[in-house]
């Protein structure tokens, strides 16, 4: 009898084991979840989160108290990774959360955005404020949503740093500084997943978004696998203009020489506001932006299980 009663334990914890990890690879993550988040970072009361500003300042006060309540830690002695902007001091917000492998957990997986914007643009009816909802509270969003929902699954063998990028209107100087410092604390980052403009769908696409330097790695096509579907295409405009290298994943690549990509649905047809103060949360459609976090969760629980590492520079 002692035996089957251990017999049956065992079976309870494999099968328990087993249910928690399948659980991690999905996410329900509800557009009111996006909207909540979303309605914050863009509103008024931030007046565009330009560098320097008291918005910007209310919005990383924002992320930092989002990430103590989701029990996100800070990977430096503060949330605020501060630095010098040109003259301005301003700052990333870094969270952390440790892997639970005790061999993966020395490597690194970076999941970033940008939080910051312009502050104010051409008078439009009166508005002046340039919120920046799509570029880019958008990305930030899915930074914080996935931040809460690992945080919460416990799913992630090698360890995560999920950033907030300052200052990357000013010329990525954020994501710079702070991929020079882990450089020179010999970080060992596996890859870097940065979300930029998610707010709208791609227009007249098989895919759900493109990826930035789509040619450099296998990025798009692991996540695919690991996602089940064709999640991540390659938009030819993207490398007609560069966006490689005009995003918070470029300084990490730069420094770190490992894929470093974005992840992104503006397509040059299917958005007209780009640093315009129309750029509004109104214009935002929260129900694809969840769906699209949704599908990145099983592609970026992979990235962070897998033995190996299996996303790699062509």
């Amino acid at each position: 009898m002692k035996q089957i009663s251990l017999f049956i334990i065992a079976l309870l914890f494999i099968t328990c084991k087993e249910v928690t990890i399948a659980q991690s690879q999905t996410s329900n993550i509800k557009a009111s979840d996006v909207g909540s988040i979303m309605n914050f970072l863009a509103s008024d009361e931030l007046e565009g989160r330009d560098t320097g500003s008291e918005g910007l300042k209310k919005a990383a006060n924002f992320i930092k108290e989002e990430f103590k309540k989701y029990g996100v830690d800070s990977y430096f002695d503060s949330y605020l990774n501060t630095f010098d902007a040109k003259g301005t001091e301003t700052y990333n917000v870094v969270g952390y959360l440790e892997g639970h492998d005790p061999d993966l957990k020395k490597e690194f997986v970076v999941i970033g955005a940008h939080f910051d914007h312009i502050g104010t643009g051409k008078d439009v009816n009166g508005d002046t404020i340039a919120n920046g909802a799509n570029d880019n509270a958008a990305g930030s969003t899915a930074v914080i949503s996935l931040a809460k929902h690992f945080a919460k699954t416990k799913s992630n063998k090698r360890s995560v740093l999920f950033v907030l990028f300052g200052a990357e209107e000013r010329g990525l100087l954020g994501s710079s500084h702070l991929a020079k410092v882990l450089k020179e604390k010999n970080l060992d980052l596996y890859t870097m997943v940065n979300f930029e403009m998610i707010g709208v769908p791609l227009n007249d696409k098989s895919y759900k978004a493109y990826i930035t330097g789509y040619e450099i790695s296998n990025m798009a096509d692991k996540m695919n696998e690991y996602s089940g579907k064709e999640l991540i295409g390659f938009l030819p405009k993207a490398k007609e203009f560069q966006l490689f290298r005009r995003s918070d994943n470029y300084p990490f690549y730069e420094q770190f020489e490992v894929p470093c990509q974005t992840i992104s649905t503006f397509d040059f047809t299917n958005y007209d506001y780009y640093h315009h103060v129309d750029d509004e949360v109104s214009e935002m459609n929260f129900e694809f932006m969840a769906e699209l976090i949704n599908d990145c969760v099983p592609a970026i629980t992979k990235i962070l299980n897998t033995q190996t590492k299996e996303i790699k520079l062509n």
